[in-house]
């Protein structure tokens, strides 16, 4: 049985959705972070990859493209001992309060 992010050949009749949509600025943060974390050496693409691979099922398919990406960045970064998930807990808490929350 293959794992959730594995789709191909998985029947469906739902159709793919092939629109463009606006990037909300998280979104485009996430895809930069991700670029200049591989350009210093701290997290490649494979590490990237087997971070969104481990999320648990249930997870992975109630959230989005750039969540999953996020969850791995976070979960990558803890494990090197980079940040802790406090830390970045804490972090998150005060851009809400700052910024607010979206959703």
């Amino acid at each position: 049985m293959p794992a959730v992010h594995d789709r191909g050949g998985w029947p469906t009749d739902e159709p793919i959705d092939r629109q463009e949509h606006e990037w909300a600025d998280w979104e485009r943060q996430t895809q930069s972070l991700r670029t200049v974390l591989d350009q210093k050496g701290m997290m490649n693409v494979d590490e990237l990859r087997r971070g969104i691979e481990s999320i648990d099922p249930g997870e992975y398919e109630s959230t989005t493209y750039f969540e999953r990406w996020s969850a791995s960045i976070e979960m990558n970064l803890v494990e090197k001992g980079v940040l802790t998930t406090e830390e970045i807990d804490e972090r998150a808490a005060a851009l809400r309060d700052r910024w607010g929350n979206p959703g």
